[in-house]
């Protein structure tokens, strides 16, 4: 008998009373409204004091999510044995079902991670690369990507080669991008590494024409030779309406505690079979303890014990998501980054980073506010009365979270509500009226909100991003990552 089998035999006995309850509690919760962006809304538990702009860095848990969570962990803490040997194999195959039909994949497809950061070094770790071969990928990649494949090429004497697909973020082009990475993807070139939506300059990259170049190139070549797309997802991985066969792409990889609103610290990778077949696994997996049959997904899932209720709650998140549906966010995604892009645009001193296309563009919108003083004097006010976070003229970039929020309704502002103090300048007034035009038939809130900067305080922000944080505070006070000073008294 298993060490497992035994201990679960012993577990059983004069549990019955302990198991019913897990097992009553275990019943989904019931769907949320979301009929209306307010109703979506009011399902996150988020301090209506503030303008919430920073959900792109780490979602607030939407009720659904947090009921999951929490019936999970009471099941966990009556009974942590019985709950995980009874549920185990239903709670992973529901997350991977509900990830998988939101990707438009099978469940076998996808391994289970704690981060894009997670799932890009556990796949770009495990490279099976010979001698001669080399990695192609861009000067726009987050860290995460930069150190993933250094480390991988350090011990395998691979290449590492990274190229421009834009010099002007606000000018690039999907035909650029493509043009620019399909002329250096030479015979030599086993992996091709990139990122769907920049971090440091909002740009979205046409990962669909990648995936076209890179099936050109491997024409004729033996399947060992072949090329392989792999993207870096997060930032849109939640915002487009696209599916895993719609963009293309040999691996896929991006946490989902952002724009898909799960719970923190999950995350998915996603991988053909070509893309398996170029990376072995580098952590024990234990989906053994609840599959029959091992799929390569499954032993690319590191194993060890997770947060299982934040993990198991996951596939609530990919219902709720579902709820509202992903047309509809993708398109009030872009309907309101349009917004603010077109707005920012016209302001004098402001210098927008992030491409005005919608074809090019996501839910990240990047400024840099000028040299000049009265240049950096209008980023400060921008940053103060809009809650965007801004370079001053120490940044090449900033990466500024201009909408991430508005998917649930809290940033722009609430509509009705008049904005920030007569105090400021027309520049506030500008972003403002740019921002936060209110719509019709929507309640004002009980209380006034603060009208202050958010910053991406997290490590997959970029240097210049983090070099923003100070444009609200001065140098040495440090800020909080999801709060800054008020504006208001």
């Amino acid at each position: 008998m298993r060490r497992r089998e035994l201990l679960s035999g012993i577990a059983l006995l004069g549990s019955g009373a302990v198991l019913a309850r897990t097992r009553e509690e275990a019943k989904p919760a019931p769907p949320p409204l979301t009929d209306d962006w307010e109703s979506v809304r009011r399902q996150f538990p988020l301090d209506r004091r503030w303008i919430h702009m920073s959900q792109f860095f780490l979602a607030s848990h939407p009720l659904p999510v947090a009921a999951a969570i929490e019936m999970h962990r009471r099941g966990l803490d009556e009974n942590p044995f019985l709950y995980v040997e009874d549920n185990i194999e239903r709670f992973e195959k529901a997350i991977r079902q509900a990830a998988s039909e939101h990707m438009g994949c099978k469940p076998d497809d996808l391994a289970m991670t704690d981060s894009t950061t997670m799932g890009l070094g556990t796949f770009y770790n495990g490279l099976q690369l010979r001698e001669g071969q080399e990695i192609l990928s861009t000067t726009h990649d987050h860290p995460a990507t930069f150190r993933a494949l250094d480390l991988r090429a350090a011990r395998t004497g691979a290449v590492v080669r990274r190229v421009p697909l834009y010099t002007h973020a606000p000018e690039a082009t999907a035909d650029q991008m493509t043009q620019a990475l399909a002329r250096e993807i030479r015979p030599r070139t086993r992996v091709v590494a990139v990122t769907w939506v920049h971090s440091s300059t909002g740009v979205r990259t046409p990962i669909a024409r990648f995936a076209q170049a890179v099936a050109k190139a491997n024409q004729g070549r033996a399947e060992a030779d072949r090329a392989v797309l792999c993207v870096d997802g997060v930032h849109g991985f939640g915002v487009e309406d696209e599916t895993m066969a719609s963009l293309g792409c040999d691996m896929f990889a991006a946490g989902c505690h952002k724009w898909i609103f799960g719970p923190r610290g999950t995350g998915v990778l996603f991988a053909t079979p070509a893309g398996w077949a170029v990376s072995t696994p580098s952590i024990p997996s234990f989906d053994r303890i609840w599959r029959r049959e091992m799929p390569k997904a499954g032993e690319m899932t590191p194993g060890g014990f997770h947060s299982f209720e934040h993990r198991w709650a996951l596939a609530d998140a990919f219902r709720f998501h579902g709820g509202i549906g992903k047309a509809r966010i993708a398109k009030r995604i872009h309907q309101l980054n349009e917004q603010c892009r077109r707005g920012l645009s016209g302001m004098k001193h402001v210098d927008l980073i992030t491409p005005l296309s919608n074809e090019v563009s996501a839910g990240l919108v990047c400024l840099h506010g000028g040299s000049s003083r009265r240049g950096r004097r209008a980023a400060r006010q921008i940053g103060s009365s809009s809650g965007l976070s801004v370079a001053d003229s120490t940044c090449s970039a900033a990466s500024v979270l201009a909408t991430r929020g508005s998917r649930t309704r809290t940033s722009p502002p609430a509509p009705g509500w008049r904005g920030p103090p007569s105090r400021g300048s027309r520049t506030r007034s500008r972003v403002w009226a740019s921002c936060a035009t209110p719509s019709r038939g929507e309640s004002t809130p009980s209380a006034p909100r603060r009208w202050g900067s958010v910053t991406p305080h997290s490590r997959r922000s970029t240097s210049g991003a983090a070099r923003a944080r100070s444009c609200t505070r001065s140098r040495s006070t440090p800020i909080p990552p999801c709060t800054s000073r008020s504006t208001t008294s």
